[in-house]
């Protein structure tokens, strides 16, 4: 499947801002049965200066400055994107749940050296017991451990309401589970703090969803969404996602921007501004697959 994706972030301040420094996870993922072929950004004022990194987790990362006053910030990211879509393997014949969460910290090998960071607390995803005991219900001893993850990406689904008027992006991994309301962002760091609360390594996604209009309808432009879900590792079998929200196995659907630990690492546009008092913020995201792209004028 291929796309082409549009991400349009817009703050206007009350105020003039002289200075300001920002960091963008915007570019789609190589591997993992995506490649993104094109990639552009469009800034607007002009930045004094601008760069790109990859960041620890090998996201690719661009920062930049305005050195200007301005009292608007324009940020379009621009991309195309083709996803063939994982290979996921048969959920009974990965390794019991157990065998990879005891490896997890012996295992020299680099994946699972890579994998052991993700086993522990974050900033936004600070586990505690009744996490757990959530988790033990679809983690019986001896279970495989995927087939394990997918029986609680159900139930995360089933038993939590989306409620994008529940929780705010400070919202405590206690207060969602006390809730059992939320947004995907809530969801996905609820499905991790209940796998690391038992021991295994889960990273989170960050990316975006298309979405498919209802039978006989047009297209709409603009109303496809960032987007977040998990990934659980599997021991040998590798890392395989799961999106709680949908309950589905991601596939070509899913465009995968970056992954971190939670949130905080891989956020859209974080930054610094001088002055500017109040703001307001202003989001738009297009995914349109390509056959659907108006031809050149």
């Amino acid at each position: 499947m291929k796309y082409k994706i549009t991400h349009t972030t817009l703050y206007t301040y009350g105020e003039a801002v002289p200075v300001c420094h920002n960091l963008l996870h915007l570019t789609p993922r190589e591997g993992h049965g995506q490649t993104c072929r094109h990639h552009k950004l469009i800034i607007r004022p002009h930045p004094t200066s601008i760069g790109r990194r990859s960041d620890t987790f090998g996201n690719l990362v661009h920062f930049f400055s305005v050195e200007q006053a301005h009292k608007r910030l324009r940020v379009t990211s621009i991309s195309r994107t083709e996803i063939s879509g994982p290979q996921i393997p048969d959920p009974a014949a990965t390794p019991p749940w157990e065998s990879v969460r005891d490896h997890l910290h012996q295992k020299v090998e680099p994946a699972w050296l890579e994998a052991v960071q993700f086993a522990f607390d974050s900033p936004a995803v600070v586990t505690f017991e009744a996490l757990a005991d959530y988790a033990r219900t679809s983690f019986p001893a001896g279970r495989p451990i995927l087939e394990a993850a997918l029986d609680l990406t159900r139930r995360i689904h089933d038993d939590f309401k989306f409620d994008p008027t529940a929780t705010e992006v400070g919202s405590s991994l206690s207060e969602i589970f006390v809730l059992r309301r939320g947004v995907c962002q809530d969801f996905a760091h609820l499905q991790i703090g209940c796998l690391r609360s038992l021991g295994l390594a889960a990273r989170y996604v960050s990316g975006y969803l298309r979405t498919r209009p209802p039978p006989g309808k047009p297209r709409l432009v603009g109303v496809d969404a960032s987007h977040a879900w998990v990934s659980v590792f599997c021991g040998n079998a590798g890392w395989v996602d799961a999106d709680p929200t949908n309950n589905v196995i991601p596939s070509v659907d899913h465009v995968t921007i970056a992954w971190g630990r939670d949130y905080h690492d891989v956020s859209p546009i974080k930054g610094v501004v001088i002055g500017g008092s109040q703001h307001t913020l202003r989001v738009a995201v297009d995914v349109m697959p390509l056959e659907d792209d108006p031809p050149a004028s």
